[in-house]
């Protein structure tokens, strides 16, 4: 996952106040809504966890980004949603303004303050969104109070996630405008004679200008790819650059190699992707694709650890999704083609090698009648 390999930051100090112009109430109902409709009617309500780190279903069903500590929203089919809120009863009034529930509590004593909730409910199981990255004794807390290990029922929101609604599609153009201001940015830096690092931070600054809640790089020579270790002074050319821009919540990422030269193997790579990308339709096989952007030998490699489990994945609230475009399940032998199919309002990042030096990449939106690229590598 290529969060992994990125400095993700200590404090989350972008813009994060809900703007119900942009996203209203009803948006967030609508999606609790298709959640009860594909959740076990036995289930009376959900705790959706979420951390600075790790928070898309949790802003997907309440817009609360938790900044320094950890926060658990209760939805519930009968009763409006509140949210436990992370620091205590001082970061209540901070919180506020994040989301559009009403009701704010501490999140101290989590496991009795989920077992009186899920008491005032009608009749049913208490169930769990986003359980993985919980801390263990803050789980163990929550299943003692309730005598029961919650089912998981993550799956059910991440799978509505994948279909963008028209509201979250503004949000996704607005991110790839930032991604695209922060390659023009760097290509403009790399072009004028800076060094490496001065380029890779002039696309950085020119992100967070257009409003950027978080931004994160991976830069370097002939292919290599590291977050910011020392100070880079010598220009490069060609660089090799991924950037993630994350804008009003919402992820737009890519890889591109800037150079003041023609350089054929990116120039194939690119006409490779541009194959790809013509395949990418509503029914479509996600395994063709991956079958033709997996066609280099050298690709996927164990060389390049942030790319070598496939050739891209779906975007939105979430970094840190896993590959879905790749040939075969490599947990499996033997292998076992990918029967997915791309659907309407999905949003994938797609990348190819350069010639096993690099990466290119774009971002596709899948419309009705194909798709739309919502950025290109090769357009700054």
């Amino acid at each position: 996952m290529t969060a992994m390999f990125a400095m993700h930051p200590t404090l989350l100090s972008g813009p994060a106040d809900w703007d119900p112009a942009r996203l209203p109430k009803e948006e967030f109902l609508g999606r609790i809504e298709k959640l009860w409709r594909a959740a076990d009617p036995g289930i009376a309500g959900v705790a959706v966890y979420g951390s600075p780190r790790d928070h898309a279903e949790l802003a997907y069903l309440t817009h609360f980004t938790p900044k320094l500590e950890p926060a658990i929203a209760l939805i519930a089919r009968t009763v409006e949603p509140r949210i436990l809120v992370g620091g205590g009863a001082n970061m209540i009034s901070a919180a506020k303004p994040l989301t559009f529930a009403e009701t704010l509590l501490p999140l101290r004593d989590a496991g009795q303050t989920i077992a009186r909730w899920a008491r005032e409910l009608a009749p049913g199981r208490i169930a769990l969104i986003n359980g993985g990255p919980m801390r263990f004794a803050l789980r163990r807390e929550i299943e003692a109070a309730l005598g029961a290990t919650p089912p998981d029922v993550t799956g059910i929101v991440a799978d509505a996630m994948r279909c963008k609604s028209a509201r979250e599609l503004v949000l996704l153009r607005e991110a790839s405008a930032s991604l695209q201001a922060a390659f023009a940015a760097m290509l403009e830096a790399q072009q004028a004679g800076r060094g490496m690092t001065d380029a890779v931070l002039a696309g950085e600054e020119a992100a967070w200008r257009r409003g950027a809640q978080d931004v994160r790089t991976l830069f370097g020579r002939k292919g290599g790819l590291l977050p910011f270790v020392v100070q880079d002074g010598a220009p490069a050319d060609p660089l090799q650059v991924y950037a993630a821009v994350r804008h009003d919540g919402y992820w737009a990422e890519g890889f591109s190699m800037l150079s003041r030269r023609r350089l054929p193997r990116v120039e194939a790579a690119w006409a490779t992707l541009s194959k790809a990308v013509a395949l990418m339709r509503p029914d479509a096989l996600l395994r063709e694709v991956a079958e033709l952007l997996s066609s280099d030998p050298r690709y996927p490699s164990p060389t390049y650890p942030l790319t070598y489990r496939g050739v891209g994945r779906h975007m939105g609230l979430n970094l840190q999704e896993s590959d879905c475009l790749y040939q075969w399940t490599l947990e499996t032998f033997p292998p076992v083609p990918n029967p997915q199919t791309f659907a309407v309002g999905e949003v994938y990042s797609v990348r190819a090698a350069a010639g096993g030096e690099g990466f290119v990449s774009t971002m596709v939106l899948i419309t009705e009648h194909g798709h739309e690229v919502l950025w290109r590598g090769d357009d700054a």
